[in-house]
């Protein structure tokens, strides 16, 4: 397991859990998103056509001790609200802040949320501790959703830390002016998933995500010079290859992506010229 340490100043480190799970380490200070480190899936679908097996270890116990000053997820699946995290890591973890979506705040409660740590938010919203900065903006798992309060279901996060801005957009597929949104964010880098969407997941409840081809076009558009793409090797059913990655990426003119490996240091420098 690695230790984490300080970025060097003016750049962000990337390191990849697996599935969307990412830490973010700048100079100061540590973010987890959407860590699915128990195996509490497994044992939910064991049996049955979706077995939700693990196809790489986790590389941090569920109560590891990372100093994290943030630690967020984007919507209420377990591989992103994972309920046997939530609660012995932000034990481990005192000076946490969980950071989700407004709707989702039963379920982040019922899973171990200290209330007293909780913020949450709408798109649109924003957070900041010191040098760290979270906007949310919407997201569409296949679709934009709401509950009956009007709150977005499912959120991404455009997180500035170490003089680095980046979007994770959790999971989510194409709508109308996200390109637009993300490119009036200068942006530095994008995490997208690239699992795609077919009918027999959509039918048996498992909403999908990018294409490998719509995350690479997401990025031309909105003038992002650094894909990082994530959402494979987790699940068997619920996967794509790695070549598979490069073939659809390698021919995209102009674009640059980088494979992430579990538990590697990924170095993401500021690629748009300073914050404006």
């Amino acid at each position: 397991m690695n230790d984490y340490p300080p970025a060097a100043p003016g750049t962000l480190d990337a390191y990849w859990l697996g599935q969307a799970g990412f830490i973010l380490r700048s100079d100061e200070r540590l973010v987890v998103i959407d860590p699915y480190l128990s195996d509490v899936l497994a044992e939910k679908y064991r049996g049955t056509m979706f077995s939700h097996a693990r196809m790489m270890p986790p590389p941090l116990a569920v109560d590891a001790a990372l100093g994290a000053d943030m630690l967020l997820s984007t919507h209420v699946h377990s591989d992103h609200l994972d309920p046997g995290l939530i609660r012995p890591f932000m034990q481990a973890n005192p000076d946490c802040q969980f950071v989700c979506p407004a709707s989702a705040d039963d379920v982040a409660l019922q899973r171990g949320a200290p209330p007293e740590r909780l913020v949450t938010m709408d798109a649109g919203g924003r957070v900041a501790y010191s040098s760290l900065k979270v906007e949310a903006i919407p997201s569409a798992h296949e679709e934009l959703a709401h509950n009956d309060r009007g709150e977005h279901l499912f959120l991404g996060y455009i997180i500035e830390m170490g003089g680095v801005r980046v979007y994770h957009s959790g999971d989510c597929v194409p709508y109308a002016g996200l390109a637009d949104t993300l490119a009036s964010r200068r942006l530095d880098a994008a995490f997208l998933p690239v699992n795609g969407r077919n009918e027999q997941r959509r039918d048996s409840g498992f909403a999908g995500n990018f294409t490998i081809r719509e995350a690479g076009e997401l990025c031309a558009a909105a003038g992002i010079p650094l894909l990082v793409p994530h959402h494979f090797g987790m699940f068997a059913f619920n996967t794509v290859a790695e070549d598979d990655i490069r073939a659809g990426l390698d021919g995209m003119a102009g674009l640059r992506y980088s494979l992430p490996r579990v538990d590697e240091r990924l170095v993401i420098p500021p690629g748009r010229g300073g914050r404006g």
